[in-house]
This record gives C-alpha cells, sequence and structure tokens, in this order.
C-alpha cells in the first residue's frame, strides 16, 4: 500500500486496485455490471471471479477501519462465547461470538455498520462488541461449524448416559457405567472430562488419545490422520484424577504410580464398539496415558479405497488369490498394514473357505472369519494359538505379526504345507522387510521357498477437497524430493485450511505402495543370502517402484503434497 494512501478516505475498489488485487479496468467491468444487478460491488467483483472472497474482506475492513476476522481466528471460536448468541439471531444478523473479557465481547459480522444488530448484541449478552470484517461465505461455514458443536455438546449427557464400559480384565463382562450421576460429587467433574475427551476423539476420527502432564498444565491430544493435535488443555490438579478414572476403567493398580502399566477397556455406545488399549508411563511432571482406539464395529475399506494404483492392484490381487505361499507388509506401527492385509482377506473370503486369524488386538470384526485374540497372561500366545489352528483344517491364515522366530516358524510352515499366510512384519522399506526375515532366523532357503509377495506402506494425508488450491513450488521444496521444475508438467495443489479440516488443509488418508513380487531371480538372490541393496537393485530392476516416487505420484495426481511425502518417506540413496 502507498505510503500515502489512506483506505478509509476511498472507495472499494479504488483499495482493492492500490492493493493490487483487481485493474482499474475490472473495477470499471464491475461498476457498469453492477447497474444491471444491483448487487453490491464487492459481490460482484467476486461473482465475476476479479477477486477472491478473501481480496474483498481485506479492503472493506481497511475502508471501515476495523480489523478482519481470518480463517484461523474464526475457526478457534470459543462455543460457550458463540452461544451467548442465539443460534437463530446470529443467522438472520450474520454475527459470530468469538471471544470476551468482563467489559467485552469480540464478534465477527459480515456487515460491521449494521448498528441495530450491535444494539441488539449489547442487550443480548450485556457486553461491548468489538467488531471484526469476516466475508459471507467464511462466515457461513463458521457458524455451521460452531452452532453444529455447540449443538452436539448439548447432546453430550443423552450420548454419555448410553455408554456402558467393558472392565479391562481379560475375559471379564462386568460394566461400568461412565455416567457423571453414578458418580460421587467429589468425582462428577473428570468423569466428565474423561467422557468428554473420548467423545471429542471419537467424533474427529482419532485413533489415539495423548494426555501429556506438563509443569504448568496438562495437554490432551489426539491423533487424526496421523498427525497429532491438541484438543484441551486441563489444568494439572486435575491429573490425578483423570490417571486414577482411566486406571479403574482398566483395571489397573492405582496406587502404583512409579511403574509402567498397560490395560484394556471397551466402550459400547449406540453404533459404536470400541475397544481401547491404555499404556501408562511415570514422567517427571506424572503419569503420561497413551490409548490406541480401535472401532470394531465395521470394516468398510477395500483395495480400491485404500489407495492400490492400477499396477499394482492387479499383482495384489493376483498373489492374494494362489492356493499357499506367504505375503508379508511392513511398515512402522499406524502405517495401516493390517488395514491391508484385513481388505485382502475381504477381498478372498467365501463360503467355501476357511479364514482363520490370530491377533494382538482384534482390530477390525470381520463377518465369515474366525478370529482369535491373543491373551499372553493366559498362556494364549501367537505360538500356543498357531499350533491348534493348524488342526482346525484352515485353508487361509492372518498372523498378526512376526515377532520372533518360534511365531515365524510355524508361519512358514504352514506357507509351505498348502496354506496362504498372511502377516505383517516392523521394515523401514520392501527389501529390508527380506532381510528382517532372515534377522529374525528364518533360513534363506525357506524364505525364496515360501515368500510370493513383500509390501511395504505408509498412509498419507489427503488434500482437503474443502480448500483445495493450486500452488507453484518453490525451487528449495523441489529439490527436497528430488525434484527441478521442468519435471512438473501440470498444478500441484495443497490446501489453504479451512472449519472442515480443523485449519490443517488435509483430510482423510490413504496408503502408498512399495510392492516386491517374488520373481525367479529375487528368489535366487535370497537363496544365496545376499544383502538389502543387491535385493532391492534386482527390485528395481524388475519394476519396482519406491515409496519416495509413489508418494510423488499422489503429489502429481493432486491427492496429497510434497510436504506430506516429505513427512512419511525418504529418499533411496
Amino acid at each position: 500500500m502507498s505510503a500515502n494512501f489512506n483506505p478509509q478516505f476511498s472507495k472499494l475498489g479504488e483499495i482493492l486496485v492500490n492493493n493490487g488485487k483487481a485493474t482499474e479496468s475490472g473495477v470499471n467491468e464491475a461498476l457498469a455490471q453492477q447497474k444491471t444487478t444491483s448487487d453490491k460491488l464487492g459481490v460482484t467483483l467476486i461473482e465475476m471471479g476479479v477477486i477472491e472472497e478473501d481480496d474483498f474482506t481485506t479492503a472493506y475492513s481497511q475502508q471501515l477501519g476495523y480489523r478482519k476476522a481470518d480463517n484461523f481466528i474464526l475457526l478457534e471460536a470459543n462455543s460457550s462465547v458463540a452461544a451467548l448468541i442465539p443460534e437463530d439471531f446470529a443467522r438472520e444478523n450474520r454475527v459470530l461470538g468469538i471471544s470476551k473479557n468482563e467489559t467485552t465481547i469480540v464478534v465477527a459480522m459480515e456487515d460491521p455498520e449494521d448498528v441495530v444488530t450491535i444494539d441488539s448484541i449489547k442487550r443480548l449478552t450485556n457486553l461491548n462488541p468489538d467488531i471484526l470484517v469476516s466475508g459471507p461465505s467464511l462466515l457461513e461455514k463458521s457458524l455451521d461449524k460452531v452452532y453444529g458443536d455447540i449443538q452436539k455438546t448439548a447432546e453430550v449427557a443423552e450420548t454419555i448416559d448410553s455408554i456402558t464400559v467393558v472392565s479391562g480384565e481379560e475375559g471379564s463382562q462386568e460394566l461400568v457405567d461412565l455416567s457423571p450421576d453414578k458418580a460421587s460429587d467429589a468425582d462428577a467433574p473428570i468423569v466428565r472430562l474423561v467422557n468428554l475427551i473420548f467423545i471429542e476423539s471419537i467424533k474427529e476420527r482419532a485413533t489415539d488419545i495423548h494426555i501429556e502432564p506438563m509443569e504448568k498444565q496438562i495437554y490432551v491430544r489426539i491423533r487424526v490422520d496421523g498427525v497429532l493435535q491438541i484438543i484441551m488443555t486441563p489444568p494439572v490438579s486435575s491429573l490425578g484424577g483423570l490417571v486414577t478414572r482411566i486406571k479403574i476403567l482398566s483395571n489397573l493398580n492405582i496406587a502404583e504410580k512409579r511403574l509402567p502399566q498397560d490395560g484394556r477397556f471397551s466402550i459400547k455406545s449406540p453404533g459404536k464398539d470400541i475397544d481401547i488399549r491404555v499404556s501408562i508411563l511415570p514422567t517427571i511432571y506424572g503419569e503420561k496415558v497413551v490409548m490406541r482406539l480401535l472401532d470394531k464395529t465395521g470394516f468398510d475399506f477395500n483395495l480400491t479405497s485404500l489407495g492400490f494404483p492400477k499396477r499394482n492392484l492387479g499383482t495384489f490381487k493376483k498373489v492374494i488369490n494362489q492356493p499357499y505361499g506367504l505375503v508379508v507388509v511392513s511398515g512402522p506401527t499406524g502405517s495401516g498394514k493390517s488395514t491391508s492385509l484385513y481388505a485382502a482377506l475381504k477381498e478372498i473370503k467365501s463360503e467355501r473357505t476357511n479364514i482363520t486369524t490370530v491377533e494382538d488386538p482384534v482390530e477390525y470384526q470381520l463377518d465369515g472369519v474366525n478370529q482369535i485374540q491373543v491373551f499372553e497372561d493366559i498362556g494364549l500366545t501367537f505360538g500356543s494359538s498357531l499350533r491348534s489352528i493348524l488342526r482346525q483344517d484352515p485353508d487361509v491364515l492372518l498372523i498378526g505379526e512376526i515377532r520372533d522366530a518360534e511365531t515365524a516358524d510355524i508361519a512358514v510352515k504352514f506357507a509351505l504345507t498348502g496354506h496362504l499366510v498372511f502377516s505383517t512384519v516392523h521394515a523401514n522399506d520392501a527389501p529390508g522387510t527380506i532381510t528382517r526375515l532372515l534377522d529374525i532366523g528364518i533360513a534363506p532357503f525357506l524364505v525364496g521357498s515360501c515368500l510370493n509377495l513383500v509390501m511395504a506402506q505408509r498412509l498419507v494425508r489427503k488434500i482437503c477437497e474443502k480448500c483445495k488450491e493450486e500452488y507453484i513450488p518453490t525451487k528449495e521444496e523441489l529439490a527436497l524430493v528430488g525434484l527441478d521444475s521442468s519435471k512438473v508438467t501440470g498444478p500441484l495443489y495443497h490446501g489453504k485450511g479451512c472449519t472442515e479440516c480443523r485449519n490443517t488443509g488435509y483430510k482423510g488418508r490413504l496408503a502408498i505402495f512399495e510392492m516386491i513380487p517374488m520373481a525367479k531371480d529375487l528368489r535366487k538372490l535370497v537363496y544365496n543370502n545376499a544383502n538389502e541393496d543387491e535385493i532391492r537393485e534386482s527390485a528395481v530392476n524388475n519394476g519396482m517402484i519406491n515409496l519416495r516416487d509413489a508418494g510423488l505420484e499422489r503429489v502429481f495426481d493432486g491427492t496429497t503434497s510434497i510436504e506430506e511425502i516429505l513427512r512419511s518417506t525418504v529418499e533411496d540413496l
């Protein structure tokens, strides 16, 4: 903006031109069209595509001398403050309460010169309005989100009343009532707080809950689409009650605060059946709690919806329909390994096939599949379960994880005696999975004989469709993934951030894959106990696309971003 330019004494079109958001010819064209429509100039300019709504809001706020309510401010609107203004009034008069202090309420308005509405806000709240300017569509989305959250919060008590918990003791079906009405007056606030954490986590599709004590406050974070985000910061004084409540639900020792403890319990509510695995670890500021949420009520994925590209989908379907052999999926915790194997079972299950799984934990319940939950405390281990399964006439077997020599030995023997075996291994990539199997203790000639396919995978976040926009990456950004601008032939995208995606720019996830079908030359390398580099070179020669390149394909088709691929994969050196 020019140093001598005063927007408060200028017309809207002049401000937009001065800001570099419009040209004089564009403004004049809009003025001419405005005469036939009677719309405001800003609306006309936006409809003509001359400016974006955000450009108009910036110019309008400069003209009136008010602050602008950007996306982040509206996203962080305090629901309790917004609730001071009735929803019908807020929608009719285009106003949203953001925050307040003892004398002032901060509100976002589409028209800050609407003195009648401002006077009504004063009477409704007994506070002086501090006005921010917001664009119409952004304000509409924010009203939907904030009042939607208020409505859900009002339904929390009813939801809590319908929730029961199965106690954490293995095999126990004792029901623990979560309702605050059944707690003592002293305990009720803690019970409500724990329930709210669960309900918010389930609503946001979280996979993990972290309760982390710090020196001055507690951070409650949930993992959504693989990334942690803070949902609340209770006072440090509530830590003891929170941890004790979770220990009671998990059947853990509430008096033991010096040693780690692990437990479990299940939440049962209308339409949801969620198994919660609890880990408690002592830290310098108190006990940290991490809870893994497993929604067991339904499995609605298939091989296509997981994100398999066409070149891999045909190969994977061919391998999983083989009558025998071993299929191994690798990746870190939370990379979707089990989900891919469940999708494979869903693809091949039929009334003619006896499918049995041994898992810890059982993450989804599949109709038509015999699923066994490992309980190591009573001696029901992977090894003991697998030895018994052999007498159950299985055709297909899923082993939750190959983690030791005994489990690996049984899996190989199953695969070599006419059974199709699926399992997972913790390894960084597909070539490393083969060497990991050898490292566990399986003889090279057995690995080479039974292994049909190895697949490594990662989950990457998808760009939010609501705020997806084209952008031009910098040379430095491209260099980080080994590209130069000449290799980028089409547009790239990122998420701007909106209320729909909690201002992250991402919503939902899909998998990227690195797949090695076991060709003859690869089997020969394994027989000869070749190292990982030799296996990788042979796999690439046979057409393997590594994880980084598989991710870049999804960048180029507009599904995800360079930032996300850098977060999830490493470059092959």
